[in-house]
Formats: C-alpha cells, structure tokens, sequence
C-alpha cells in the first residue's frame, strides 16, 4: 500500500494498542496540512520558500487529498505564505479522512465510545503494524547517521515541529534531528521545501496554542 506523508505522519502520531494521538489534535491537525503541502513540493506541483507558494504545476496526482488542495492553490491566485496556506488546509475533516482511509485499507481499527458516557471519541489502534515499521525504519537509519531521501527527511521535519520526535524516538541526537532539518545536506529545492515547511508549521503551531491559552 502506497501511504501519503500525511498518513505517515498519523500512524506515528497514535499509539500501537491504545490508537491515542501522542499530541494534541490541534497540532495534529496543522502538522498534516504541512504534510500535503510538503508532499505537493516534492512532487513539483508547489515550490515552497519561507514567504510564499508558487504554483509549478497543476496536473494532478491521483491522490483525492493532494489533489484537492492543489485544485485550492491553483484557483486562489493570491500571494500566500506556507503558514497561511496551512491554516488554510488544517481541519479536523482532513485528519478523519486519513485515519478512515488507513482503517479502510485494514493498517487502523476504528474504535467509537465515550468518554465519562457522555463525550463521542475516536480511537485508532493498529491493525497491521507492516506499513508503520516500514516508515520507522527509514526514519531510524536517517537519525542514525544514513542520508534520508527527501521524503524521510520532510516527514522527520514535520514530526520535529510538533514535537513528535522526541515522543516517538526519544532516543534520537538532537544534533542529528538539526543536521537533517536544516537540509544542508539536500538540494536546493529540497533544503527550501524543508524550511518552508518546517518554518510555517512552527509558526502556526505557536501562533495557535498562544490564541487559544
């Protein structure tokens, strides 16, 4: 099964028995619109810099997600910033949609109750660990020392700002954690893409938690 970053991002995010998101569903949420913003970069349909988006392409992937923000930015037209367009993506809708698709492919169980009998919850334990150790091996080599595709390295970008690395690898150097999100290492267009990412994620993440406390 072909996953998204996004999705990657989600069966990092939740626990293997509980399906509990080891973060908030704020930062949850703001981290997986990064991630369809980072992936539409990698695949040239977006270039992405610290001020702004630039359409490149509008020929669609086949992915009903990306595909659908694609379709956003390309009607638009306006001059937005990677944080604009991530508050723009981010809604809870986004995040049920990845977690129904994982479970309707048979990776999550979906798990409806109530908390006190009372408040609806959703939890997502795994059914199929196959995908998740694919996804965890590669980030595990890239934080000890193996050079990560573009691709790791954006999904370990996007679990550093939100805090998912040190919770879901707390052993991993954190001078590594910065050799790969500062993408020296990468190209051009790649050390923009993690920036611009890394950058707008970070700021909307902070811009929302200050508001809201």
């Amino acid at each position: 099964m072909n996953v998204t970053i996004a999705e990657e991002v989600l069966l990092i995010a939740h626990t293997d028995q509980e399906g509990k998101s080891l973060v908030s569903t704020t930062q949850l949420g703001l981290t997986l619109a990064g991630a369809v913003l980072a992936e539409l970069a990698l695949n040239g349909r977006v270039e992405l810099s610290k001020k702004r988006v630039t359409l490149k392409d509008r020929s669609p992937l086949g992915d009903p997600e990306l595909d659908a923000v694609l379709g956003r930015v390309a009607e638009d037209g306006k001059d937005r910033t990677p944080s604009s367009w991530v508050q723009k993506i981010q809604s809870d809708k986004l995040r049920t949609r990845l977690l129904t698709r994982l479970a309707d492919a048979g990776v999550l169980t979906e798990q409806s109750g109530k908390v006190l009998g009372i408040f609806p919850t959703t939890r997502w334990p795994e059914a199929d660990g196959s995908i998740e150790a694919e996804v965890r091996a590669r980030v595990g080599d890239a934080l000890d020392g193996a050079e990560p595709s573009p691709r790791t390295a954006v999904l370990i970008s996007l679990l550093h700002s939100t805090g998912l690395i040190r919770k879901a690898f707390p052993g991993a150097a954190k001078r590594r954690v910065k050799e790969i999100v500062e993408g020296e290492w990468a190209g051009e267009a790649v050390a923009k893409t993690i920036a611009g990412i890394n950058a707008a994620v970070i700021v909307t993440v902070t811009t929302v938690t200050t508001a809201t406390t």
